[in-house]
């Protein structure tokens, strides 16, 4: 899942630590490099983007891959939408401003659906960088109902959301928000 990069559209918390043109930039080439480092043959990869008209049109984003709007409604609605929607079978949604997300992540998410109904990735702030579904069962029309997103609950939410569910856990990623994050992220490198 992605938005169109456009300054105060997207990283609007990192635009407030480093300006909004900066932080629009930085999601592009994060997005773009995450692009190119997924593809795999043993998945299909779907843009659910955003806004719906612009990103459907967008020339930033790769031409050869299958895009779909994401649609109306909180990050809840259109997760959700995109887990009902897609073809059957198994189907991971991420988000784009991850920058520890590999193929061997992705892997292990979907190997980690053979033996549960869901799978998680932890974020370390206590969101996640991944939510995926074998979907043999409908996908609760409540999932993700009262999530409160952008916090350090918002995991937690989405697991009470799926009660009776067994969902495996993959490994925890950091995400990009604020400065800091940027920063432990080049000290890493």
């Amino acid at each position: 899942m992605l938005k169109e990069s456009r300054p105060g559209r997207v990283k609007t918390r990192l635009g407030r630590d480093i300006g909004m043109v900066a932080a629009a930039t930085w999601f592009r080439r994060q997005a773009l490099s995450l692009i190119r480092r997924l593809r795999d043959p043993r998945w299909r990869i779907v843009l659910a983007v955003s806004p719906d008209a612009a990103g459907l049109q967008s020339r930033v984003w790769p031409g050869d891959l299958v895009r779909v709007p994401q649609g109306a409604g909180d990050l809840g609605d259109r997760m959700g939408r995109m887990l009902r929607t897609m073809p059957p079978g198994p189907v991971c949604v991420i988000g784009a401003d991850i920058p520890g997300i590999t193929r061997a992540r992705v892997a292990e998410a979907f190997a980690a659906l053979g033996g549960a109904e869901a799978v998680i990735g932890p974020a370390t702030d206590g969101g996640y960088w991944l939510i995926g579904m074998k979907r043999l069962r409908a996908v609760p029309p409540t999932v993700f109902a009262g999530a409160r997103w952008s916090t350090q609950h918002a995991m937690a939410d989405t697991l009470a959301t799926l009660p009776g569910w067994r969902v495996a856990r993959c490994a925890t990623l950091a995400d990009v928000d604020r400065l800091h994050d940027l920063t432990r992220l080049a000290q890493h490198r």
